[in-house]
């Protein structure tokens, strides 16, 4: 079963940055599909919870630089079998059977995808053919990095925490951050794809999931959310005379950080609350 979560995490990692390299309807049915890998993660996640197994998010690391799309299907398409073939070790035979047969469906779509030329590597470091300066360039690429192995290192963690918590509460603020950091490592992930700057987020260390105190990750957590949005307006101000899109984007950003420093907040209340 550990092999399995392994197994799995890889996938669905590597399919959402298969998506992140499309630029046909390939990437909205890509997506879709990571969206069902996580998915299997987390039911095996639970399983490995449920029968008292220790676990971690520790994976290979998955090598993604291809020049075309059908290169990366091909080699998700193999993992997938390995999976499939890897769930005889899954004691609830239903949920066995679920993921099996959504592996082979698709496995079979995948296969059907046309192929596409993938710039996702070429270095352009230029989006939607805006000129931006090279000042401008070099803040947004270096965001770009730090911002999508960030989102990446959020989901991680909060689906950890949210795994080990029976509290409703809890549970409810942690799957909210979770979503909001799938949409924004969406985004930055598409960005870095459009520039040519695509990587794969670093293997997570477990301590950084496998907190000793979740008060103090969330007081820390506060903290980076802060330096986030400072992040977010510093970047908004140095594309806006090139794009008041871009600059819009990042000021929506901003303010959507409000709300996961608002979130939070709340956990620690809730902490406080519990303690008196």
């Amino acid at each position: 079963m550990k092999t399995l979560l392994i197994k799995t995490h890889e996938v669905w990692l590597e399919t959402i940055m298969a998506a992140f390299m499309s630029q046909t309807k390939n990437r909205q049915t890509l997506y879709e599909f990571s969206d069902i890998l996580w998915r299997h993660f987390t039911w095996i996640e639970h399983e490995l919870i449920r029968h008292g197994e220790s676990y971690d998010y520790d994976r290979d690391t998955i090598p993604v630089k291809v020049t075309h799309l059908r290169e990366i299907l091909s080699d998700i398409t193999r993992r997938l079998s390995e999976i499939d073939l890897q769930l005889i070790s899954c004691p609830d035979r239903d949920l066995a059977h679920r993921i099996s047969t959504d592996l082979r469906y698709i496995e079979g779509a995948i296969n059907h995808m046309s192929d596409e030329i993938v710039t996702a590597f070429d270095v352009s470091r230029t989006i939607d053919g805006i000129a931006l300066t090279q000042e401008a360039t070099d803040a947004l690429t270096l965001f770009l990095f730090e911002e999508s192995y960030k989102e990446y290192e959020l989901i991680m963690i909060y689906n950890y925490l949210k795994a080990h918590s029976d509290d409703p509460f809890l549970n409810r603020i942690f799957q909210i951050l979770i979503d909001e950091s799938f949409f924004h490592l969406r985004s930055f992930g598409s960005m870095m794809a459009d520039m040519g700057i695509l990587g794969v987020p670093r293997v997570i260390h477990k301590s950084l999931y496998q907190v000793e105190s979740v008060e103090q990750f969330l007081r820390d957590g506060i903290e980076e959310e802060i330096a986030a949005k400072q992040q977010c307006l510093d970047l908004s101000n140095a594309v806006a005379r090139e794009s008041k899109e871009l600059a819009a984007f990042f000021e929506f950003i901003n303010f959507q950080e409000d709300y996961h420093v608002s979130l939070m907040r709340e956990a620690l209340d809730h902490y406080a609350q519990m303690k008196a």
